[in-house]
């Protein structure tokens, strides 16, 4: 009952909250034009921080996305096309298929469903994240990251997100198409989610509000986690991150001192885990650092 009731309350508030966006949603879009000062501001972080070398290899894609006034946001991005193995990232993917059956009554959100839900995203639980790709259906979920709709896997794009695995020990089902791959991201179609699921276009603005807390109060703070909390303990983060092997990668929406903005980065590297610990870092004050004044 408790869950009930909170997740009643909770979608009444989030429609409040989105019916501005939602009006205007059918023009909001993330594109790949870049913010002069911000790509700037990039590429001098990557050279500080001695990975440029990195991602003139292509071992490391990174996006930012500064959405504090989400009708103009403002982005740069290294490698952003580059599709790279990201373990348990696209558990999102997941997530949106999900509430994509509930939105048609065709899943019941009660509240093991709710709790599973959040133990595949913040706890990133493989056994969770099985049983829901499961129940969505594994054929299905592949239809909607295609679909002309979300565009999330687009072969004119190099790929994005993509789940043909359960997770677990059990083989591919459908590795993608471009690159062989069983669980993959490019870090463009990531930010896209993340910037849809803002501005209340993933599902409906109700869902997507609800998707959003989900991705809250993550449980293992490590790479982008670990290094925001040094400097501002007091984000909020929306995030879900990937780690196998060599294989590293994270993804959020952070909020804090009135700014918004969506971080992606995926590596290949052992160092990968320091690399976006370190990166979080510099992408924050790189946002918070160039930002206009909020008006």
């Amino acid at each position: 009952m408790k869950y009930k009731f909170c997740f009643i309350v909770y979608l009444i508030l989030a429609f409040l909250v989105a019916i501005p966006l939602y009006a205007k949603q059918q023009s909001l879009s993330l594109g790949e034009t870049c913010d002069p000062a911000l790509q700037k501001g990039l590429e001098s972080y990557l050279y500080s921080l001695n990975l440029d070398e990195a991602a003139n290899r292509k071992i490391l894609s990174v996006v930012v996305v500064d959405i504090t006034e989400p009708l103009n946001p403002r982005m740069a991005y290294v490698n952003p096309n580059e599709m790279m193995y990201a373990a348990s990232l696209p558990k999102i993917a997941i997530l949106l298929g999900a509430f994509d059956r509930i939105s048609k009554g065709e899943m019941t959100l009660d509240d093991e469903t709710l709790v599973k839900l959040k133990k595949m995203i913040r706890n990133s639980s493989n056994e969770a994240a099985t049983e829901i790709l499961n129940r969505v259906g594994k054929e299905y979920l592949s239809e909607l990251l295609q679909s002309p709709r979300y565009r999330l896997y687009d072969p004119e794009k190099n790929g994005g997100l993509w789940v043909g695995k359960e997770y677990g020990k059990s083989p591919a089902f459908k590795r993608d198409p471009l690159h062989n791959l069983s669980h993959g991201a490019t870090a463009l179609q990531v930010a896209r989610f993340y910037y849809l699921l803002e501005t209340g276009q993933l599902v409906s603005p109700e869902l997507s509000q609800l998707m959003k807390s989900i991705l809250g109060n993550p449980a293992i703070e490590h790479k982008f986690v670990k290094g925001i909390k040094k400097i501002h303990p007091n984000s909020r983060i929306y995030r879900k991150s990937g780690t196998w092997k060599q294989y590293h990668s994270d993804s959020a929406i952070i909020e804090h001192d009135g700014r918004h903005y969506i971080a992606v980065a995926l590596a290949k590297s052992s160092h990968g885990d320091k690399w976006l610990t370190e990166l979080i870092v510099a992408l924050d004050e790189l946002v918070c650092e160039s930002a206009p004044m909020v008006q």
